[in-house]
């Protein structure tokens, strides 16, 4: 029997190979978990996941892999969700690379994330730290730091300055801040990434 030209028999199907592992499942869950009840600062208090999803989306974006993806979901549990005892769960859940990349984004591993080291000193460590980190940790942060500093721009444009009054180091510290740490990391990351750092400073005037 003769089968018709435009038939495909179902033994010459499959299924196209997917874009990603049940690790990064895996993380999209432990992050919506983690941050379920936290709200972004900003004019528009979103549901904090937004940040995660869209700092993911520029690990991506930059030519990151599945490892740095995940950490990019994960990137602020351990200073927003518990403390040391979860950077220590990531790594049982995640392995190393995660773990470490985690590791390296976070300034505080404080189990109380209410309870932090006064700003200023902290952030100052923190931008310290970003100029020892690897490639691999760099472009998560950089992209952390992107969206933020995207965020903030648009609410700048609509608020004024009074969009500092959301941050801990006010409008000074803000823009010091981010300046700091594009250049603690900027010899490590992709050209394209640190133009768009370099535009998204501008426009806070930074």
């Amino acid at each position: 029997m003769r089968h018709d030209a435009g038939m495909t028999s179902t033994s010459a199907m499959s299924d196209p190979p997917a874009c990603y592992s049940s690790r990064f499942v895996a993380a999209l869950s432990f992050a919506a978990e983690t941050h379920a009840s936290q709200r972004r600062k900003g004019r528009v208090a979103l549901p904090y996941v937004t940040h995660l999803f869209a700092v993911c989306t520029l690990v991506w974006t930059y030519d990151g892999d599945e490892d740095q993806a995940i950490a990019a979901l994960l990137h602020d549990a351990v200073e927003d969700g518990g403390g040391a005892p979860v950077l220590e769960r990531i790594r049982r859940l995640f392995g190393d690379r995660v773990a470490g990349i985690v590791d390296a984004a976070t300034d505080s591993d404080s189990i109380d994330p209410t309870v932090k080291a006064e700003w200023r000193p902290r952030k100052k460590a923190h931008v310290a730290h970003a100029g020892t980190v690897d490639a691999d940790a760099a472009l998560v942060m950089a992209c952390d730091k992107l969206h933020n500093l995207t965020a903030t721009v648009a609410d700048l444009a609509v608020q004024g300055e009074h969009v500092f009054g959301n941050f801990k180091g006010g409008a000074e510290g803000t823009r010091w801040y981010y300046r700091a740490m594009r250049d603690a990391l900027a010899s490590r990351l992709p050209p394209a990434l640190v133009e768009e750092l370099d535009a998204r400073l501008s426009d806070l005037g930074a």
